[in-house]
Order: structure tokens, then C-alpha cells, then sequence
């Protein structure tokens, strides 16, 4: 159980882009552009100033990504494991390289408008009610990919993914206590995550009203 305050130099930065975005139209949706801008400096531009270390999770040559100046981690299981497989991949590199950070927020970046207090209200849920983890919720719907994870819960991550097959972000943290943070979802859900090209133009909108 969580026992203090959970600093953010506690706590790792793992932006989500391991998908196939196959409703994209296939490649790396967070190179896509939206205003001008991509997807994934959108993400870093509002994550980096929440925490004490930022990595990309990513798949491929990480080549691609090399202007973001970002560490790169690809999956740790093969077949494109879904969203619990970043998160295996994010406590990796964090046991590996920043072995003094407890913790892991993780942030899909497909979500342009996600909070600038999301790790700070996830932190605070996770204290108030003793939890082991945290995820974010909006308009009565979870967000679970949006979450604050222990980096203790490594070892049986690996365990459920390699050896249980367990692939729904829900399914293994149904095991642990769960806090949840809740933002507002209007005038706009800040968690509305574009997985089409035409959702693109419709995120553009609807960043121009905020």
C-alpha cells in the first residue's frame, strides 16, 4: 500500500505508441500532424513537466523517432501485446535506468488534450486511498491505459503477460486496488483520443473551443 506522497521525481514518463493504428491507416499515428504539430510532441509537451524522466514506448527501428530525443523501448513480448506490454516495457527501462523512481505513468499518444495534472490528481488518488495503482476516469467511463503504476508489480506483469497470456489492462489489475482520479469530460473529455484520419480534423475543432 501506498504510504507517502508521490513526488514527481518519483515517477517515470511512458508514452504509449506501440500499436498497429490500423484504423489509422497503419505507421506511427503519433507522427501524425494535428494543428501543425504531431501527436507525440503534443504528448511530450504536456507530460514532460509531470514527471522526472520521459521514455517512448515504440516499436521498429527507433531511428525514426531520433529528433524527439527521447529513449526508445520496444515491447518486451513479441506479437503486439497490447497497452499491458508498454507498460512491461516502461517498468523495464525504469528498473534498468532510473532504479531510484518507484513509479510509472503511463500515457497513450493518441490522446492530444490528456491533463496537465494527470500524474498529480493519479498521485493524490493513489495516497488518499491507500492503492496500489491508479488509473483516470471522465464522463463515468475509466481510462485504464492512463495510469500510475508501481514499479514493484514488474515482476508479476511479466508473469500474467509471458505466462498467463493476459492482455487486458483491466484483467490484471482486477488483483490490486485500483484508485480512480476523475477530470470533467466537458466542455471536452480531455482523455478523446483520435484513431481515424477524420478525427484528426475533429480534435482540431475542438482544441480551437478550449
Amino acid at each position: 500500500m501506498t504510504a507517502r506522497a508521490i513526488d514527481r521525481e518519483d515517477v517515470v514518463g511512458v508514452l504509449l505508441a506501440g500499436g498497429q493504428a490500423r484504423r489509422m491507416g497503419g505507421g506511427d499515428k503519433c507522427l501524425r500532424a494535428l494543428g501543425g504539430i504531431t501527436l507525440l510532441r503534443r504528448a511530450i509537451d504536456r507530460l514532460e513537466p509531470q514527471v522526472g524522466a520521459l521514455v517512448l514506448n515504440a516499436n521498429g527501428d527507433p531511428g525514426r523517432f531520433a529528433g524527439y530525443g527521447l529513449p526508445v523501448v520496444a515491447d518486451p513480448v513479441d506479437g503486439f501485446a497490447g497497452p499491458l506490454a508498454g507498460v512491461l516495457a516502461g517498468f523495464d527501462w525504469a528498473a534498468e535506468h532510473a532504479p531510484g523512481y518507484g513509479w510509472i505513468v503511463t500515457v497513450p499518444t493518441d490522446a492530444p488534450m490528456f491533463p496537465l495534472d494527470l500524474v498529480a490528481k493519479l498521485a493524490s488518488a493513489t495516497v488518499w486511498d491507500e492503492a496500489d495503482l491508479a488509473c483516470a476516469s471522465s464522463g463515468g467511463r475509466t481510462h485504464p491505459v492512463f495510469g500510475l503504476w508501481p514499479v514493484r508489480l514488474r515482476a508479476a506483469l511479466r508473469s500474467a503477460l509471458m505466462d498467463h497470456d493476459v492482455r487486458k489492462v483491466d484483467r490484471f489489475t482486477a488483483d490490486y486496488q485500483r484508485a480512480v482520479a476523475d477530470w470533467a469530460a466537458e466542455p471536452v473529455d480531455p482523455f478523446l483520443n483520435v484513431n481515424r484520419p477524420e478525427d484528426l480534423d475533429a480534435a482540431e475543432r475542438l482544441m480551437a473551443q478550449t
